[in-house]
């Protein structure tokens, strides 16, 4: 493991492999271990570069402060990537993590070579999703983790989060390892609820000239595939691959297919 210091914050990330450089940017309750399954195979031609962003593993964060911000993990990521050599760099985002990513190549283009945005979280804005918008909202999974995290209540909150996106059972049937990632980084969720994050609009995708890769679980439920469904569109010369038998984890579930996917997708 090394360091970055970026933005007042030691940033920790792992490197592995040479070659052009690919940062990887993890999801919600992610960090640099998320990409375990894909760094052997990536490095083979890549200079792999798996980052934790501000207040995730190795830190130990108790949820309190206010720089748990979409903006800031933004802008920490351009820092970061201004710092590696040789640029323009790919960028790889998961989840939460193909959000941020998605705002730094609106952001800072010419820092990116290629883009890979794995089933990128968030919501859409009226000009993506014309639907009207539910009276009463009801409270995120992120909140309602958030809640039972406060009342000591871990596992359910866990359970509550990853259930809720890769159904009933999934986090029973979760094997120790990945459990414990997402023990540690627990209360980020805290952080979360109050990030700022603001929706994607059509403006927004339409924007992007980085040339586009998407991932995603052809078995993932909810919420997420319908974000790549609105985006992918609108994003000039995007490509889209769904990857059979996978859910929101594809890189965990399938990483022989996700790999030679960004692979192709990155030497073509």
């Amino acid at each position: 493991m090394q360091t970055l210091r970026v933005n007042g914050y030691d940033m920790a990330y792992l490197e592995v492999g040479n070659g052009d450089p690919l940062v990887c940017v993890h999801g919600t309750l992610g960090d640099f271990r998320t990409w375990h399954g894909v760094v052997g195979p990536l490095s083979r031609k890549h200079r792999v570069i798996a980052l934790s962003l501000r207040h995730f593993f190795p830190a130990h964060w108790d949820g309190v402060g206010d720089d748990y911000k979409m903006a800031q993990h933004v802008d920490d990521v351009i820092a970061f990537i201004e710092q590696i050599e040789p640029k323009p760099v790919d960028l790889m985002g998961h989840s939460r993590g193909g959000h941020i990513a998605f705002r730094v190549a609106q952001q800072r283009p010419g820092l990116l070579r290629k883009l890979v945005l794995a089933e990128p979280g968030g919501e859409l804005d009226t000009s993506l999703d014309p639907s009207p918008p539910v009276a009463t909202p009801q409270p995120t999974r992120i909140a309602i983790s958030a809640e039972m995290i406060r009342a000591g209540d871990i596992d359910g909150a866990l359970q509550n989060f990853f259930d809720g996106i890769d159904g009933d059972g999934a986090w029973a049937r979760l094997p120790a390892a990945p459990r414990q990632q997402l023990r540690d980084n627990v209360f980020t969720l805290l952080g979360q609820v109050n990030e700022n994050r603001r929706p994607y609009s059509k403006a927004d995708a339409q924007s992007i000239r980085t040339p586009t890769l998407f991932v995603g679980g052809a078995d993932t439920k909810g919420h997420l595939p319908a974000v790549t469904r609105a985006l992918a569109p609108e994003v000039a010369g995007a490509r889209s691959v769904m990857i059979a038998g996978a859910r929101h984890w594809m890189f965990e579930q399938a990483p022989e297919a996700f790999s030679r996917i960004v692979m192709e997708f990155l030497a073509a």
